[in-house]
């Protein structure tokens, strides 16, 4: 399966060229010129997720947001979708399920602040899911879903083995390291995820 459409941008950040739309989740550091947002996705509220200098850099006013509740409430005046786990929204030409995305043996993401993954179908019918800052969590398992890119650095999130453990649960087509190579994380964790996960492993270069 092609991700070529799926450009990763360091750390957590991702650009999803749709077609029918330009989508960003978590967009940080992004490069001058880059591409504008139809589409800008949220998962959580800390600054490596949530940068308002980058989303000036990109956002339209067409630009649709979805985010959780804390950081909707941060984007008042924008087209914001405030999202809490399990909901699914239309946001632009694509369709977002809201996934929970928290922490199970540390404290960094609570439960309790019902920050979110998302899982982005586009408009060819291809599901891609963005796991947030996040543990193995039971809802995670049960994620349905072609494309996931997933946290594998540790410290604040699944460890490399965690995280290609519970993918081999929910079985993904592909699978895409991320949160890896700024601020935690290193290739060698991106090389134990495809060492341990059965199915196909893209370690994305930084696109930026």
């Amino acid at each position: 399966m092609s991700v070529d459409h799926i450009h990763w941008l360091g750390h957590a950040s991702f650009r999803i060229d749709d077609g029918a739309a330009t989508i960003y989740i978590d967009p940080w550091k992004l490069a001058a010129g880059a591409p504008k947002a139809d589409v800008i996705l949220i998962t959580h509220a800390h600054f490596d997720h949530f940068s308002a200098e980058d989303i000036a850099r990109v956002e339209q006013p067409t630009t649709v947001f979805v985010a959780p509740a804390d950081v909707a409430e941060q984007l008042k005046g924008k087209h914001v979708i405030a999202a809490a786990p399990g909901g699914s929204y239309a946001a632009g030409p694509v369709r977002v399920l809201a996934v929970p995305a928290y922490n199970t043996n540390k404290d960094f993401h609570p439960k309790s602040n019902r920050w979110c993954g998302y899982v982005v179908t586009l408009a060819n019918g291809q599901r891609v899911y963005h796991s947030g800052d996040s543990d193995a969590t039971p809802e995670m398992k049960q994620v349905k879903t072609d494309v996931a890119m997933m946290p594998c650095g540790g410290t604040y999130t699944m460890t490399a083995a965690e995280m290609a453990s519970a993918a081999n649960e929910f079985k993904p087509a592909v699978l895409i390291p991320m949160h890896w190579g700024d601020i935690v994380g290193s290739k060698a964790d991106a090389d134990e995820v495809a060492r341990i996960f059965k199915g196909q492993t893209v370690i994305k270069p930084v696109e930026r």
